[in-house]
């Protein structure tokens, strides 16, 4: 009978789903308050508010909610639920976990509308004309690493990672970029694969 009252009073004292994504929320709008701070506009400079925007090469990439990109922020999700797995295994509990995702893919979304990573990007890749996200496109992006991370912890493990590849290979098909050219052309551009970009 004791044993099963401390087991009843451990399961109620573990925090709920909504506490962890309220947590969640709230770096979400700090981010926002950073971002805003930093001088990024909430929405495109355009006048236009979208939830979607197909066309990398428009000026709205990066200003709408999601765009093409915002699937590199999935593999982000997959990628950050596996490295705080092989971290913290079941330790830290897996809402703790998404919280601690969203403090880094955050982190991310800070530092890439730097002007460091803004420079970086319009020089090395083909995002020529890339000024940096509106704070309703960072917002999209965390919130597609949230999503990427629960696909992760949903699905098999096996099957998150042929999803996860079949996933860039298609953005390499579909806009001549995904998330691993995206990391070699930030840390040591290839100007083979810029020209092959360039080619619409």
């Amino acid at each position: 009978m004791a044993r099963n009252f401390r087991y009843t009073v451990a399961v109620k004292s573990q925090p709920s789903i909504t506490w962890y994504l309220s947590i969640c929320v709230g770096i979400m709008i700090l981010t926002a308050a950073v971002e805003h701070m930093m001088g990024r506009l909430l929405f495109c400079k355009c006048g236009i508010i979208s939830l979607w925007s197909g066309n990398i090469w428009s000026n709205q990439n990066s200003q709408q909610l999601l765009d093409p990109y915002s699937f590199t922020h999935v593999l982000h999700g997959v990628l950050w639920y596996l490295l705080l797995w092989l971290i913290f295994g079941k330790r830290v509990p897996v809402g703790g976990r998404l919280i601690l995702a969203v403090v880094v893919e955050s982190g991310w979304e800070v530092l890439e509308n730097s002007s460091i990573i803004i420079d970086r990007y319009r020089a090395a890749t083909i995002s020529l004309d890339y000024y940096g996200d509106s704070i309703f496109n960072s917002m999209g992006d965390i919130m597609a690493m949230a999503l990427g991370f629960a696909i992760a912890y949903r699905l098999p493990a096996r099957a998150t990672l042929i999803g996860a590849i079949l996933l860039d290979l298609i953005l390499l098909w579909w806009i001549r970029d995904n998330l691993t050219v995206n990391i070699i052309m930030l840390i040591h551009p290839i100007e083979a694969i810029k020209h092959w970009q360039m080619v619409r």
